[in-house]
């Protein structure tokens, strides 16, 4: 049950449960962040125009690029 909760998700993205904690709070803040632009541009339409966007490309490509070069084969 430990294993499931705390290790199985991590290894399977090349991750030790420290490291999977740190990206993953990370990235949570960078979501938070972006979050309170989005909700500042429905409020005020002229301010924070891309960085919602922006927040979710950087955080998708972040992701996937590290996703593919850790599954990419050792030269």
């Amino acid at each position: 049950m430990i294993d499931k909760l705390f290790l199985e998700h991590p290894r399977s993205v090349g991750e030790s449960y420290w490291q999977h904690l740190a990206m993953a709070s990370c990235f949570s803040g960078r979501m938070l962040l972006g979050a309170v632009a989005c909700f500042l541009h429905a409020l005020v339409p002229g301010l924070c125009i891309r960085t919602g966007s922006r927040t979710i490309t950087e955080l998708h490509d972040r992701m996937v690029l590290n996703r593919a070069r850790l599954r990419a084969p050792a030269e």
